[in-house]
């Protein structure tokens, strides 16, 4: 029997509602709701049990103090040697349903393959269905269906959280043996891939040995379903009372944080620490479903707008306010509308405008005002 927090779930429901529900309360799979039936049959959430068709064939160790393990990736050189003529890397962050490269992220892949001096980078996150399906080796980390996304620590073999595989990306990447000539990295991610795209900008540490080669940073996020505030402020009137986990992470920076963020938490200071990155927001103008299948529904997601489009330029008009003014102030960052695309990272990643956010390509007019002002 799925359990939930979610106060408007209903006894019985078809496959279609019984989704979107597990798809908004992914967290929140503990519940104090009592079960409508004794007899009913137990209903089975299939991204939970669904495994991913294909793991992918590379092998990336990642160690941090509380232990270590190892994920799937794919990388479109040889990374264990030098390569010397890479000066752009491409890290794309997965959405669901973690699928092989031949879907998802398929447009990012072959753009940053036919890309002269660039190297891509796509690791995989794996839930215990996929382990149990393909006979991996318990040292094969796997998380929770959606801990992975918002940088909670994975189930076996090690907590090691989401956000430490990035770091441990990073830290190869930051590698002068390997990468004498590398110039910038993109972190980039749609859907869910986006949210943890989002949340690292704010809270991820491993910028920093790229930052002391002089190696830029940029994070792309695609059409998530929502982001992290870092005050109660919110699009739509939401009290502790109407929605008591509207400001919990990841929403928020209440309660029960990843064990990989910093404590105590200061709000001011990742609040500073993300205005000053350098991010794109990739939003689809038609994404613009507020009854899409996989669009977080919870109320602390439904506080920050109807939709993703909604929410996105909600968000970023909510960034500019805080650095200043809403005509834009100091505030740097972008935010990129994809005509007539919806909840699709192939066509995200593949249009003008998700090629010039992940590759520096011209042709996209809210890009190449940003690169002709910084002299590019």
């Amino acid at each position: 029997m799925l359990t939930t927090l979610c106060t408007r779930v209903l006894t019985s429901v078809a496959v279609g509602l019984l989704l979107q529900v597990a798809a908004g309360c992914a967290e929140q799979a503990a519940s104090t709701e009592a079960a409508a039936s004794a007899s009913a049959p137990p209903k089975i959430d299939p991204l939970v049990h669904t495994p991913v068709p294909v793991v992918l064939d590379g092998r990336f160790e990642v160690a941090t103090p509380a232990g270590r393990g190892i994920v799937p990736i794919h990388v479109t050189r040889d990374w264990s040697v030098p390569q010397p003529d890479v000066t752009r890397a491409v890290v794309v962050i997965h959405g669901w349903p973690r699928r092989d490269l031949a879907s998802a992220d398929n447009a990012a892949i072959k753009a940053g393959a036919a890309a002269e001096h660039t190297i891509v980078v796509t690791p995989q996150f794996l839930i215990a269905a996929d382990i149990e399906a393909h006979h991996l080796p318990g040292d094969m980390l796997h998380w929770g269906r959606d801990g992975w996304k918002t940088g909670y620590d994975a189930h076996g073999p090690a907590p090691i959280s989401s956000f430490s595989v990035i770091d441990t990306i990073f830290t190869r990447l930051a590698d002068r043996r390997l990468f004498p000539s590398l110039k910038q990295v993109v972190l980039a991610g749609h859907s869910a891939g986006g949210q943890n795209v989002q949340r690292y900008a704010a809270v991820g540490r491993g910028d920093a040995p790229l930052l002391a080669h002089g190696i830029a940073i940029r994070y792309v996020v695609a059409n998530p379903s929502s982001y992290l505030y870092f005050d109660a402020a919110r699009p739509v009137a939401t009290t502790a009372a109407s929605c008591a986990h509207f400001d919990r992470w990841e929403y928020g920076l209440e309660g029960e944080l990843p064990r990989y963020v910093e404590q105590p938490v200061s709000a001011s200071a990742i609040k500073a620490h993300y205005l000053a990155q350098d991010i794109v927001y990739l939003l689809g103008t038609a994404d613009n479903d507020p009854n899409h299948k996989q669009l977080d529904r919870s109320c602390g997601a439904e506080a920050e707008g109807p939709t993703r489009l909604a929410r996105g330029l909600s968000y970023v008009a909510w960034l500019r306010a805080q650095s200043g003014g809403h005509s834009g102030g100091d505030f740097s960052q972008r935010v990129v509308e994809v005509p007539g695309v919806g909840h699709s990272s192939t066509r995200m990643y593949a249009s003008t405008c998700g090629i010039a956010a992940l590759f520096d390509r011209a042709g996209c007019e809210a890009m190449d005002a940003a690169f002709a002002a910084k002299g590019r």
